[in-house]
């Protein structure tokens, strides 16, 4: 088994460097010994992540929206999904919105823009199709020591401000609603406020309170 895997380590060590290094997917869950990996890291196309006996992950995909629980054995990051040797992977396709998960300052701001153009134009304009979150709690990637505000664009909705302190983040770069009992309006479009960034976003309208892969839920302002 061990010849088994060195060959399979050593033939796409080769080959990762040739691939991008953009994340692709999260990792969503981890259980027992895994080197190299941690919850809530991003991975790279070409990453080899080693699992000891027992152990699990979860990866989710940012662009394919494919969900893998991978128990033992050797993974190799794909683009939209892995390739397992000596283990077991099950699959399942999630909600989730590649825009929401990988939104860019200059998206989200001209997002943001034609926003405010659609709610000031007259009621017969098409609204604008924003970044889609599939959970009420989002999950937000912003930097510890800013203020994140979120404000509800097309209705009356109380403002929420929040101090984005280390002890109060996952891993010291993730916000969850989750974890601190918050969450938004099913159906509602929103703002997102870091300094002089905004970032347009919307919750879909079938979203509820019930858990929700990260991936469905994620939105990234960092």
């Amino acid at each position: 088994m061990k010849s088994l895997i060195g060959a399979f380590v050593g033939a796409f060590c080769l080959a990762a460097p040739a691939l991008a290094q953009t994340p692709v997917a999260i990792v969503e869950d981890v259980q027992g010994k895994v080197d190299g990996i941690a919850f809530m890291d991003y991975v790279a196309p070409g990453k080899i992540i080693k699992l000891g006996p027992k152990a699990t992950i979860t990866l989710s995909y940012l662009k394919s929206c494919q969900r893998e629980t991978i128990s033992e054995g050797v993974v190799l990051v794909g683009t939209e999904q892995s390739t397992v040797q000596l283990g077991e992977v099950k699959r399942e396709k999630v909600p989730c919105d590649s825009n929401a998960a990988k939104l860019s300052e200059r998206e989200a701001n001209q997002s943001a823009a034609t926003t405010f153009r659609t709610v000031r134009s007259d009621a017969k304009s098409a609204p604008a199709k924003l970044p889609t979150l599939y959970g009420v709690a989002p999950l937000v990637q912003a930097r510890s020591g800013s203020t994140l505000v979120i404000e509800r664009t097309d209705g009356k909705e109380p403002t929420i401000t929040v101090p984005l302190r280390n002890e109060t983040m996952v891993g010291g770069k993730f916000y969850d609603f989750a974890k601190a009992g918050k969450s938004l309006t099913p159906g509602g479009s929103y703002l997102a406020i870091l300094g002089a960034k905004r970032y347009a976003f919307q919750i879909d309208a079938s979203a509820t309170s019930s858990p929700t892969p990260i991936v469905g839920r994620l939105l990234r302002l960092e």
